[in-house]
């Protein structure tokens, strides 16, 4: 409703908010039939009487009713049901077959002012009808009585009753818009989130294993620097191929690539990229890569997940379970590859991990690696019994993600 009281829609809402028809088409055909009727009930009061002084009032007050009608965009909502009221009641208490255009003229009132307003003005174009038939009949006919007031109640409660309907349907339409509009935020926040999650997981997997490698090569090469400076330089020599290996991946992780030796498709791909990752991250722990069945060209995102856990779980071991060795199995399945490290270490209770912690970022990074691929992982350990870090993949779903 407008600030002046009026139900009029806006003009950008047309053709949207009727429920027979859109607005503005009920404007022209509500134009068009108070013309019509207009037009014939003006020949019709020449035709039968003279044209005299009242004739010429009449033709002079349809054609000013007309005008005054078509000017309703133009003028302030009040005024103008004023005089149309006027000019419409003029002519039918004059010419009783006018009360016939009552019907668009009351459609208009009822879309411009507020319903209460308009529905007393009804009541009172209603009552200047039956006055206008009463006038030029003999006796009293209830018919002219009744007839006005039924059409007029019904025209009344079955415009409230669409303008409600339309409201409603306006409500929900901009409720689903409201909605739609939520949705697409918190889409945009949940990718967001998303992304920076991933790219955590993946520093944290990638650089920040390699820096942690490095740090503990360096700290065992100045000790031995003095006493053993042949393993020392051994250490350092590692260190530094870890800090080239961390530089490629830092590349590869903002290029958003897989990790380095992971380009080519051949069947041995994986298993080098593993036992290189092994061998890089076990440090002084003996290690061992088993590979079980026949290696097959893995999609490069499910062998960027296999090495990258093998990195995260391999850091979690040389810092956390005092273990002495680790074996690393990789198994193909026809459908799937899968990923074991066991460590013979002092365990833990995986239900007590905190996940803010080294521990538990670099395992739920794990687990939410394989989510995202379709796969799952698993850590099965308890005090004194090791720990097996197990990765499931589905071949296919690589291939979906690659």
């Amino acid at each position: 409703m407008d600030s002046d009281g009026s139900s009029e829609a806006s003009p950008a809402g047309r053709g949207v908010r009727g429920v027979l028809a859109p607005v503005a088409e009920l404007d022209r055909w509500l134009h068009v039939v108070l013309v019509a009727l207009v037009v014939v009930s003006a020949v019709r009061y020449v035709m039968r009487h003279q044209l005299d002084a009242t004739g010429i009032f009449i033709l002079v007050g349809a054609v000013g009713f007309v005008a005054m009608y078509a000017a309703r965009p133009r003028l302030p909502a009040v005024p103008w049901v004023v005089v149309v009221v006027t000019l419409w009641a003029a002519l039918t208490l004059v010419a009783p077959s006018f009360a016939w255009t009552a019907v668009p003229v009351a459609f208009a009132v009822l879309r411009v002012i507020p319903f209460a307003y308009a529905a007393v003005l009804v009541v009172v174009m209603t009552l200047v009808v039956s006055g206008a038939w009463l006038r030029i009949t003999d006796g009293l006919d209830p018919t002219l009585v009744a007839g006005p007031a039924g059409i007029a109640l019904v025209t009344v409660i079955a415009f409230r009753a669409l303008e409600r309907e339309a409201a409603s349907r306006q409500e929900l339409l901009d409720d689903l818009t409201a909605a739609q509009a939520d949705l697409a935020v918190a889409q945009r926040h949940s990718g967001a989130l998303a992304e920076r999650t991933r790219l955590s997981r993946e520093i944290h997997d990638s650089v920040g294993q390699g820096l942690s490698s490095i740090n503990l090569l360096l700290n065992a090469a100045e000790q031995d620097w003095a006493q053993r400076p042949d393993s020392a330089r051994a250490h350092v020599r590692t260190a530094a191929v870890t800090a080239r290996d961390g530089l490629d991946e830092v590349r590869r992780v903002v290029r958003d690539l897989a990790p380095a030796g992971l380009e080519e498709s051949s069947a041995q791909a994986l298993p080098v990229a593993v036992r290189r990752a092994v061998a890089q991250a076990a440090h002084d722990l003996t290690s061992e890569v088993r590979v079980h069945g026949d290696p097959v060209p893995v999609p490069p995102a499910v062998a960027s997940a296999v090495v990258r856990s093998v990195r995260g779980a391999l850091a979690n071991v040389v810092e956390h379970s005092a273990a002495t060795r680790v074996v690393v199995s990789l198994t193909y399945n026809a459908d799937e590859v899968l990923l074991d490290v066991r460590d013979d270490g002092v365990g833990f209770e995986p239900d007590h991990v905190q996940t803010g912690g080294e521990r538990g970022r670099g395992l739920t990074g794990i687990r939410d690696r394989a989510a995202g691929l379709g796969g799952s992982a698993s850590v099965e350990s308890a005090p004194g019994e090791g720990t097996t870090v197990s990765l499931a993949l589905p071949l296919a779903a690589g291939e979906d993600e690659a």
